[in-house]
């Protein structure tokens, strides 16, 4: 008894002994393990960020295309694509002063904003009071998506509604006058017989940056007519929204995007592009001109 005793009492420690202690992570484990998921979320975020901005592109693609359908539906309708501002004389100044009625306007109708065309009373001109909630309402397919536009969250009562698509009124810098070679310019009425380069060679429409000064879509200015003169990049300058708008109201600028590399243009035949920001500058002179007779070059 004395012997069975005493072996129970030395297997009492072993059975201890052998039992496992829960396993933890240790200070280093855990790091590792942190620096392993900031890698892998590093890795991820510009991917996502690439996918996001490739939607924004297609969604942008598809509001020009909206547009250049609405202006060849005028142009069915009425047998000429609208002028591009509807002024008594020129050339525009992008000042509030006359008519400056914007071919976005006359295309009101075919964008499915009937509504905002018939509370549009032509008489008063695009800076009239009684045009006023019309100048403050914004059209989702003028507005590009990638374009941080503030409006997009709120309009207030001091604020004009915005597009981010101008009609290409000429091919070099110049201003907005009833002799310029482009698509839409003051009191135009172009025909696709005019277009004696062929219409799948022309610009039609092209994106733009928004100005400090922008004076919205309903005006027939820099606002919603640009030229081929260039293509700049992205504004960088404070909130990084507008670009430095010159102080010369004659003056009127080329086109741009904020879809890094490219802007997305409509062709006067209703096709959408995607033109290069490194585009040569006779390239950009021939897709301005609509019947500079030259042959086509390679963009």
């Amino acid at each position: 008894m004395m012997a069975s005793s005493r072996c129970l009492s030395v297997g009492r420690p072993g059975l201890t002994a052998g039992r496992r202690l829960p396993a933890a992570f240790t200070l280093v484990e855990l790091l590792v393990v942190i620096a392993i998921i900031g890698i892998l979320v590093s890795l991820l975020l510009p991917a996502v960020q690439a996918a996001r901005e490739a939607a924004r592109r297609c969604s942008c693609a598809n509001n020009i295309t909206q547009l250049g359908l609405s202006l060849h539906s005028h142009e069915f309708h009425l047998e000429h694509f609208p002028a591009g501002v509807t002024n008594p004389d020129g050339p525009i100044r992008s000042v509030e002063e006359g008519s400056h009625i914007s071919w976005v306007v006359r295309i009101l109708p075919y964008i499915e904003q009937t509504a905002l065309f018939r509370n549009f009373q032509e008489s008063a001109g695009a800076y009239g009071e009684a045009n006023q909630p019309v100048r403050q309402s914004q059209v989702s397919v003028l507005l590009c998506p990638s374009s941080p536009e503030p409006s997009r969250f709120g309009i207030r009562e001091d604020e004009v509604a915005h597009t981010t698509y101008a009609g290409c009124h000429h091919d070099a810098e110049a201003p907005i006058d009833t002799s310029n070679t482009g698509m839409l310019f003051l009191n135009s009425a172009i025909r696709f017989s005019d277009i004696e380069d062929g219409s799948s060679n022309t610009l039609l429409i092209g994106e733009h940056f928004l100005g400090e000064a922008d004076l919205g879509w309903i005006s027939g200015t820099r606002a919603t007519l640009r030229n081929t003169s260039s293509i700049t990049d992205p504004p960088q300058w404070q909130t990084g929204l507008e670009e430095d708008q010159p102080d010369d109201p004659l003056a009127v600028g080329g086109f741009g995007s904020y879809h890094p590399g490219i802007i997305m243009v409509g062709m006067a035949d209703g096709s959408t592009r995607a033109v290069g920001n490194l585009v040569s500058p006779a390239v950009l002179h021939q897709l301005g001109h609509r019947s500079d007779g030259e042959i086509p070059l390679r963009q």
